[in-house]
């Protein structure tokens, strides 16, 4: 009987710099909820980054979409949009090369 090892090494993917503009994003609103009300910007953050977010790609669009607006609507200070924007980024990068058949 065989046990399954640990991998020596594991390969950097554009999926793991989405998880880190994540991340990114949700330390920084942490910072700024002491200065105003992000619980919901908060909450859809985290159903981006839940399991089902990052399974099915098309789910973490649309609830970056709704983070987005949330953001504009609580009136987020600049680096957050900033942040945002980031994500935004690399989201669309990860879901173009998904459309030309990359598999990541």
């Amino acid at each position: 009987m065989s046990f399954y090892q640990e991998p020596t090494h594991y390969e950097k993917t554009i999926l793991s710099d989405l998880q880190g503009a994540w991340e990114v994003l949700k330390d920084e609103v942490i910072k700024e909820h002491d200065s105003k009300d992000c619980s919901q910007l908060m909450f859809h953050i985290n159903e981006a980054m839940s399991w089902e977010s990052v399974r099915n790609l098309n789910h973490m669009k649309n609830t970056f979409i709704l983070v987005q607006s949330i953001a504009q609507q609580i009136n987020v200070s600049d680096e957050i949009i900033e942040l945002i924007e980031d994500i935004r980024d690399v989201l669309y990068e990860v879901l173009n090369e998904i459309q030309h058949g990359k598999i990541l």
